[in-house]
């Protein structure tokens, strides 16, 4: 890594900051600005826990039944290159492979727990991001989620950057979460008069580009996209509604 960075992008799963800011990172990296993108949920699943069976569907949706996590790190690896940043792997699992470690039983079996809970367990982890946070180079400006979507690595993410970096922080949308009515609106708590947002316009390139970015995640086409086709349908719709890419700080009380 680089003693500093522009902008620091704090992604908790490998395509959050493709998905979310590709655009303006590639805007950024094409002005030579170092841009750092950290994938936080990053790491191997324990290899003394078996797979709970949401874990086994998702690895059957995204056709890895093995080194599901490596693959997907290495997916990560082609995106970065293509959007021009560097990237940073942390060892946290992914919710859906972490376990309460009093009795082995998985803390997020479903997709309900993942988007309306947040185990006990993960109180170590988020101890874990705070000290490794702390020890990120130099940088203008710490991107992390608005938590819209309410999936629980977004919001053990935002909770570790707030108090590491409190009202420093500028928050992304979290796509597609964020395409969804509402959505955003739900999660600029606690009204959205405390928000002030900017947008981020795109050059056709940098749509494009990020187009690009999100395609090099071959698992997780599948999950998001029915073809190439609509994946561009939908990046260019969303962009075209927001104007961009849009961030959100707190406003600052006179």
């Amino acid at each position: 890594m680089r003693e500093w960075y522009k902008a620091i992008y704090l992604a908790p799963h490998l395509d959050d900051a493709a998905l979310s800011c590709g655009g303006q990172i590639y805007q950024e990296t094409a002005n030579r600005a170092p841009i750092l993108i950290v994938t936080l949920m990053a790491g191997e699943p324990p290899a003394d826990s078996p797979l709970s069976e949401f874990a086994r569907e998702l690895h059957q949706r995204w056709e890895l039944a093995r080194n599901a996590v490596r693959v997907r790190r290495a997916e990560d690896v082609v995106a970065c290159q293509i959007l021009k940043a560097d990237h940073l792997h942390w060892s946290v699992p992914d919710c859906v492979y972490r376990s309460d470690p009093s009795t082995g039983e998985p803390c997020y079996p479903t997709w309900e727990s993942v988007i309306t809970t947040m185990h006990a367990a993960d109180e170590p982890v988020v101890e874990w991001l705070v000290g490794h946070l702390r020890q990120l180079p130099a940088t203008d400006q710490i991107y992390a989620p608005l938590t819209v979507g309410n999936h629980v690595d977004h919001r053990l993410t935002r909770l570790a950057a707030e108090r590491v970096f409190g009202d420093g922080l500028v928050y992304y949308e979290d796509y597609p979460y964020a395409a969804e009515d509402g959505a955003v609106t739900a999660v600029l708590t606690p009204t959205p008069d405390y928000w002030q947002p900017t947008t981020i316009a795109l050059s056709a390139t940098a749509v494009q580009t990020k187009i690009d970015a999100i395609w090099a995640y071959v698992s997780q086409r599948s999950t998001f996209f029915a073809t190439h086709e609509d994946l561009e349908t939908k990046i260019e719709a969303y962009t075209a509604q927001v104007g961009g890419e849009r961030q959100w700080q707190r406003k600052v009380c006179a």
